[in-house]
């Protein structure tokens, strides 16, 4: 499989995403289903705290990955859903950090929705993996 990010313009790489990504070639592609901060027997935690939510989402994004043999280097497109977006901002390192530490950028989209699932949910991540 061969991945090449397409930026016509280099901002979106400084806040650690690409505006494309083109893959080639044989591959496995994993759909993810919007992770949230639920815990494994389904409970939701870390309520009113966006930064404990945004880490345990991730958490739970990185154990689907790594159950379907993938890594986040794998990621290629990410969306960022938040009842907050301008909390989410003050903490938005907390997952930029860990896709920078992967070496990925991922196609990203960021939406203020009114509410998740889940009352009290802040955070929800969905993602696109290819492999």
């Amino acid at each position: 499989m061969e991945r090449r990010a397409v930026n016509p313009v280099n901002w979106s790489l400084e806040l650690g995403f690409s505006q494309g990504i083109v893959v080639s070639g044989e591959s496995r592609t994993l759909y993810i289903s919007g992770q949230t901060a639920m815990n494994a027997a389904g409970s939701p935690e870390h309520e009113g705290d966006i930064a404990g939510q945004l880490v345990l989402a991730a958490d739970n994004l990185e154990a689907v990955l790594l159950n379907a043999g993938m890594t986040v280097a794998n990621l290629v497109r990410l969306n960022v859903y938040t009842t907050d977006i301008d909390a989410l901002f003050q903490h938005y390192a907390l997952l930029s950090d860990r896709l920078g530490v992967a070496g990925v950028t991922p196609t990203t989209t960021m939406l203020g929705v009114q509410r998740l699932a889940v009352p009290g949910q802040m955070i929800e991540l969905e993602g696109t993996a290819v492999a």
